[in-house]
């Protein structure tokens, strides 16, 4: 959704060099070309064999590639795979074929694999295990990964370990992001959108069961299975979540996520709950239903003043057409009380999701949300490259641009704490 998506970032200690997957120029036969987040880890795990479930991931393609039959040699760019294949333990290589460089971080490379004996697409990460900030932040991924067995949520397939590596395997969505395939298809209305969020919910339902908390919820991190208009959408990147075992603390206190679907809750720097999650998706539903941002402004303190505010319009296209049920969702769940927000179970039994906004406009909305989506990417991406593609674009500001102001939040939590308690 646009270009900034920067994530709030835990602080680190300052001679850290958080690991934030840049995107790859991919080959040009190779279509699986999403911007991937990497993270460094050191999980001890041993390689685990499990089923062969259809293709998902956590990295994102169009569609699914044929093999073109071109020698490697014939495109320079083939030689950063070759290079890359090099260094990958033999183990990976005799079940792997290794495809292509899909992204980079400071602590991990990205590639698109091929099972050889079942000819299965999968995404592996390679993160090497010798720098102790990537490990630290990977573990929490893999914590996740490890526990979670659900249809609307990205699988780890197995884990390879060496001394100075560690290789994730994990399935590969090929159906693309949720609104990219809004802008491509011809129609939407309330009713499609109740299906995506009644599966996204279900997600998030089973993660906080497990006492798992997201904490980067947004729609970069929703991707369909496969392009096929009957496809579920699954739940992905877990760099950020937060684990809780029966009997922890349930409130956290890390100051993370992205900006725009930050909760009010984060920003005063108090102790939450994973009702940080549904914040998010009410800003996702807002977001779903119109193109538009409940809160967006460039500069960052403005932007966290709205947040804490919690004021929003439904005003401009498509909300006239949209029916007061939604906009009652939306309501309960972009609520600046956390205790008042609805939970993810209260929020799959709302009127408008149980029905399926059957009660709503069947009105196609497509049109104004595809007009508000590319009208806010074009006027907020400067690249060439992003004024030409549907994509959402990603920022690569520097890492410390993404990280969390201290500064900037100490003085918000100053001047807001008082309106926030009152």
């Amino acid at each position: 959704m646009g270009c900034r998506t920067s994530k709030v970032l835990p602080e680190p200690p300052g001679d850290v060099q958080l690991d934030l997957v840049k995107k790859v120029d991919p080959l040009q036969t190779d279509i699986y070309k999403h911007f991937i987040r990497g993270d460094g880890s050191g999980s001890k795990m041993r390689g685990e064999k499990t089923g062969s479930p259809p293709p998902q991931a956590a990295f994102s393609a169009a569609q699914a590639p044929t093999n073109t039959g071109q020698p490697e040699a014939s495109d320079p760019r083939r030689n950063k795979v070759a290079k890359y294949r090099a260094k990958f333990d033999p183990r990976v290589t005799a079940k792997y074929d290794i495809k292509a460089l899909i992204g980079r971080g400071s602590f991990s490379r990205v590639v698109r694999v091929e099972h050889k004996s079942t000819r299965q697409p999968y995404a592996i990460k390679m993160i090497e295990t010798r720098y102790r900030e990537g490990r630290e932040v990977c573990e929490s991924e893999l914590c996740v990964l490890r526990r979670v067995r659900h249809t609307n949520i990205i699988q780890l397939m197995e884990v390879f370990e060496t001394a100075e590596r560690v290789y994730m395997v994990m399935e590969l969505a090929t159906g693309g992001e949720l609104f990219d395939r809004i802008i491509a298809r011809g129609s939407f209305t309330e009713r499609d959108a109740t299906r995506v969020l009644q599966m996204v919910l279900d997600g998030v339902k089973y993660l906080h069961t497990l006492g798992i908390t997201h904490r980067d919820l947004k729609p970069e991190n929703l991707l369909y299975y496969h392009p096929g208009a009957d496809s579920k959408i699954m739940v992905t990147d877990f760099g950020l979540a937060s684990t809780r075992k029966k009997g922890d603390e349930c409130l956290m206190k890390t100051t993370c996520g992205t900006p725009e679907y930050i909760a009010p809750e984060i920003l005063v720097r108090k102790p939450y709950t994973n009702a940080v999650d549904m914040w998010a998706l009410g800003v996702i539903s807002y977001i779903l239903l119109s193109g538009t941002m409940p809160f967006e402004d460039d500069n960052r303190m403005r932007l966290y003043r709205q947040i804490l505010k919690g004021k929003y319009s439904f005003s401009g296209e498509p909300w006239p057409s949209v029916s007061n049920l939604a906009k009652d969702f939306i309501d309960r769940v972009l609520t600046v009380d956390p205790s008042e927000r609805l939970t993810a179970g209260q929020a799959l039994k709302h009127p408008w999701i149980v029905s399926m906004a059957a009660s709503s406009s069947m009105k196609n909305l497509q049109r104004s949300i595809s007009q508000n989506l590319l009208k806010r990417a074009s006027s907020r991406c400067h690249s060439t490259k992003s004024a030409q593609s549907t994509r959402s674009s990603r920022s690569t500001k520097s890492n410390k641009a993404r990280r969390a102001r201290e500064k900037e939040l100490r003085e918000l939590n100053r001047r807001y704490q008082q309106q926030y308690n009152g």
